[in-house]
C-alpha cells in the first residue's frame, strides 16, 4: 500500500480508452487526472505537480511530440509515450526530446502499468543522483544547496548562471548550443534573456576559471556552443 498515490496525469483524446486505464491505475493505486488536449494538459501541468504524465501522440489539437518538447524545457516529470502510428521515427524522436518510455498501441494495461512503475523508480533513483555534490578537482557544485565553491571558497553566481553551469556540468564532455542552454533554463528565469548567454557565460568563468581569458572548465566551440571540461587540478 502507498501511503501517498502517486499523481498520474493521462494525456488521451479517446474517452473510452481514457476511462479504462482511468480505472485501471486508479486500482493499481494511483490517481490519475485526463486531459483528451495537448492544450488543457500544459494548462494542468503548469498548475498541478504530477509523479508522471502517459502522453498519447496523436491529440486532436497538438502532435505529442511538440507537447513533449514543451514540457521539457521546465520539468523533468517522467513521461510514457502511446501511440497507434507505426513510424519508428516517433519513438527515436520521443526519446530524444526526453520521454522516458514508449508503448505502441494496441497494448495490454498491465504492460503500461509495469512500465510506469518502472519510469516511477528510476525517477526517484534520479532525483537521489541529481542532488549528490559534482565535484571536479578544486571546484563543487551543490545542487541541493545550490552553491559553488572553488578550493572550499563560495563562488558568487546568480541563479541564471548557477543554472546554466550545473546543466554544463551534468553533461560535462558535451558541447551544448547556446540554445539548448537556454531552453534547459527558461522556465526557471523568464527574465533572464534581456542579457547575452554569453555575458553570463564570461561572469561564471570569472568566478570559477584561475585565467578567465584562458579558460580551462567552461570552453566555447566556435559555431557550436560550449562544453565544460572535465578539469581535475
Amino acid at each position: 500500500m502507498r501511503s501517498m498515490a502517486e499523481r498520474i496525469l493521462l494525456v488521451e483524446d479517446d474517452p473510452r480508452l481514457a476511462e479504462m486505464l482511468s480505472e485501471y491505475l486508479g486500482q493499481a493505486g494511483f490517481r490519475v487526472s485526463v486531459a483528451s488536449l495537448g492544450a488543457a494538459a500544459l494548462k494542468q501541468l503548469s498548475t498541478a505537480e504530477y509523479d508522471a504524465v502517459v502522453l498519447d501522440l496523436m491529440l486532436p489539437d497538438m502532435d505529442g511530440l511538440d507537447l513533449c518538447r514543451q514540457l521539457r524545457t521546465t520539468s523533468d516529470t517522467p513521461v510514457l509515450m502511446l501511440t497507434g502510428r507505426g513510424d519508428a521515427i516517433d519513438r527515436i524522436v520521443g526519446l530524444e526530446l526526453g520521454a522516458d518510455d514508449y508503448l505502441p498501441k494496441p497494448f495490454e494495461p498491465r504492460e503500461l502499468l509495469a512500465r510506469l512503475r518502472a519510469i516511477l523508480r528510476r525517477g526517484v533513483r534520479g532525483r537521489a543522483a541529481a542532488d549528490e555534490t559534482l565535484r571536479f578537482g578544486r571546484l563543487e557544485i551543490d545542487p541541493a544547496a545550490r552553491t559553488v565553491r572553488l578550493d572550499g571558497e563560495a563562488c558568487d553566481l546568480t541563479g541564471y548562471q548557477f543554472d546554466l553551469l550545473l546543466a554544463l556540468a551534468r553533461k560535462a564532455g558535451r558541447v551544448l548550443s547556446r540554445e539548448f542552454l537556454m531552453d534547459l533554463v527558461k522556465g526557471e528565469h523568464p527574465e533572464a534573456f534581456d542579457r547575452s548567454i554569453d555575458v553570463h557565460m564570461s561572469r561564471i568563468r570569472a568566478a570559477i576559471e584561475a585565467d578567465p581569458k584562458r579558460p580551462r572548465r567552461v570552453i566555447t566551440v566556435r559555431g557550436a556552443g560550449y562544453v565544460f571540461a572535465k578539469v581535475q587540478d
